[in-house]
């Protein structure tokens, strides 16, 4: 051995001075409680904060108002993009099983529903149950409306959120799932929670108050979105679509629902942000009435009234009473 490699031997073998040990300790404590912390809370995502996915933007929304700093919240549908449909790809397969948690709506997105089933997180939410999904929409409209409560026929009306009393028993349901994974954090929760309930209950009240005097209660739409929001409120829908905006009626549809919005002396046809507005449009100019947008907030877009829900309602409030003749 040279004089040079027995000098750095002896080098890397005296003792750390006082300064160097505690530095090294402080690091090797540092790393041990950042592997502690993220075993114990459960969290990966930024900061700490939980790793959640959610299928489509009113889930989102709950998600971030209830978790706030605590969450890292993935929307699998992206800005513009008609939910119904999504497709995901491998990576955004990916990021539903490296998160937390993964809040869906089962049945509304079948693509969703698949990368839930095949490579589930360690907590999953389908939120179907406290949704309260009682409304059915019919495959035709013989002049009647398209909803039936309690009817076993007809498929699923999946479009709580537009219904503020359900999308709060919704909020419930995310406030106990952040609470159980993340029990450090469950008071903020809980006021987070709290905040935005009592941001819906206002939320119904005005839209009970500004749909309570309308002089037509019955409102043509370009797909069967908006149910809930007509059940809660005493209007009835009539969707020139069913549950998918991409349905297109055949010929004999499009003249029942022409005779229906002459019959009905319906005024209005309403438009959608994230779908075509060519079929109602053609309504309209056979009939003579109107169309006004009609937000059913499944996603924002550049063309959203404003940029959250409840922005969303109040500007759909405002359409409705509008186009309903409300006093």
């Amino acid at each position: 051995m040279s004089a040079s490699s027995r000098d750095r031997k002896h080098r890397s073998l005296r003792p750390l001075t006082p300064a160097a040990a505690v530095t090294t300790a402080a690091l090797l404590l540092g790393t041990a409680l950042a592997g502690c912390g993220q075993g114990a809370s459960g969290t990966g995502g930024k900061d700490g904060a939980l790793d959640v996915v959610v299928g489509f933007y009113p889930l989102a929304y709950a998600t971030q108002q209830i978790g706030g700093d605590h969450v890292q919240v993935t929307n699998l549908t992206k800005s513009g993009a008609e939910p119904h449909d999504v497709e995901l790809t491998p990576a955004d397969v990916a990021t539903v099983s490296k998160s937390q948690l993964a809040v869906y709506e089962k049945g509304l997105q079948p693509a969703v529903d698949d990368a839930v089933a095949d490579q589930p997180p360690p907590h999953v939410l389908d939120v179907t149950g406290s949704a309260d999904l009682t409304l059915k929409v019919g495959s035709t409209i013989g002049g009647e409306s398209s909803e039936a409560q309690g009817d076993a026929h007809g498929t699923t009306d999946p479009h709580f959120w537009l219904d503020p009393v359900r999308y709060a028993e919704v909020a419930k349901a995310i406030a106990g799932q952040l609470k159980s994974i993340d029990p450090d954090h469950a008071s903020t929760y809980e006021a987070n929670l709290a905040r935005f309930t009592s941001t819906l209950h206002t939320l119904d009240t005005q839209l009970a108050a500004g749909l309570k005097t309308c002089a037509n209660r019955t409102m043509v739409t370009s797909h069967s979105a908006f149910g809930y929001l007509a059940n809660r409120y005493g209007l009835t829908q009539v969707g020139i679509a069913g549950i998918s905006p991409d349905e297109e009626p055949d010929a004999a549809k499009l003249a029942a629902l022409a005779d229906y919005t002459r019959t009905h002396h319906v005024t209005t046809i309403y438009t959608e942000t994230l779908a075509s507005p060519a079929v109602a449009q053609t309504i309209a100019s056979e009939t003579g009435a109107k169309t006004a947008v009609l937000d059913p907030i499944e996603g924002l877009s550049k063309s959203s009234a404003a940029q959250d829900y409840v922005g969303i309602m109040k500007a759909n409030l405002a359409t409705l009473r509008q186009g309903q003749g409300c006093s």
